[in-house]
């Protein structure tokens, strides 16, 4: 993949391991990136300030490039707006006059982002995955088996998962 078409890319961040026993200049990373609990996921540009963050917190993180049709699952079933309410077509026609599909294709074009929809929470809660994490566990990277750092895109299946 080009360094161009890299850099035009949505990242999906998941937050894996719970609060115990954080130093604080991870607590704050972590709290900047929007991912206040465990099973959390936000979704980011591809950009050099973020994966410096993402760098720092990567032993309690996983991320990786996000697909169109995960991302639209993940406002449809997980998109939240204040007061715990669904996130729901209606509301998305009636504010910013597009549909699902709509909106993500709009997203991955950077032409909208979450803040575009008034009200919409910028992260999402999901459950813990189906069928758990990877066989080591969630003390271990992903390219030794576990579930922490960097996963391209094997992302979508684990944010399906999740859902």
């Amino acid at each position: 993949m080009s360094e161009q078409s890299k850099a035009n890319m949505r990242i999906a961040v998941v937050r894996v391991r719970g609060e115990c026993k954080l130093k604080k200049g991870i607590e704050d990373t972590l709290r900047m990136l929007r991912l206040y609990r465990k099973n959390s996921c936000v979704v980011l540009p591809n950009s050099q300030a973020y994966a410096g963050m993402l760098e720092k917190v990567k032993d309690f993180i996983t991320w990786g490039e996000i697909n169109e049709t995960t991302f639209k699952e993940l406002i449809m079933k997980r998109g939240k707006l204040q007061g715990k309410v669904s996130l729901t077509e209606q509301y998305l026609k009636d504010k910013i006059k597009l549909s699902f599909e709509d909106f993500t294709k709009e997203y991955f074009n950077f032409k909208k982002e979450l803040k575009d929809v008034p009200g919409l929470k910028p992260f999402f809660k999901l459950s813990p995955p189906r069928h758990g994490f990877e066989r080591k566990g969630i003390k271990s990277a992903f390219s030794m088996g576990g579930s922490l750092g960097y996963r391209k895109e094997k992302i979508n299946e684990l944010i399906m998962r999740m859902l």
